[in-house]
């Protein structure tokens, strides 16, 4: 487990990078945090890094965006924020998504649980203070 206090979102590119040095072991991200923790933020600066130049947002009424990166592989986005039964997720194949080999960053994973795959990392951002976050980075499976 590894944790970070940030105050600024200059800060985000350091913890990324050593996010995507996590990701050759690993293709399931899972962001924790309340609504305007910054996960959204968090995960573009994760594609920047790992090359993405598609415009990215959250796919909060999509359910899925793809993006590409530096290498033409896809990313996958999902946020489940307004999924309310797991068959919903079932319907739009987020199994074949995770078990794909293919990077998928997962936002309100919680609304998912029993889907989520056993290995994958967690990053948890809590507001702290007025403007601060900590980030928890941990390992599963």
């Amino acid at each position: 487990m590894r944790q970070f206090t940030v105050s600024a979102e200059s800060e985000l590119p350091a913890i990324s990078e050593e996010i995507v040095a996590l990701l050759d072991d690993v293709q399931i991200v899972c962001f924790q945090g309340e609504m305007g923790a910054g996960k959204t933020t968090f995960i573009k600066v994760i594609c920047e890094q790992l090359g993405v130049v598609d415009a990215m947002s959250s796919p909060t009424f999509s359910i899925i965006n793809e993006y590409r990166d530096q290498e033409d592989y896809p990313i996958y986005h999902f946020d489940f924020y307004r999924v309310e039964k797991l068959e919903e997720a079932l319907d739009i194949g987020v199994e074949e998504y995770f078990y794909s080999g293919d990077l998928c960053l997962i936002e309100w994973p919680d609304k998912i649980k029993p889907l989520i795959p056993e290995k994958h990392l967690e990053i948890s951002i809590k507001l702290v203070g007025d403007n601060s976050r900590e980030i928890t980075i941990r390992s599963n499976g």
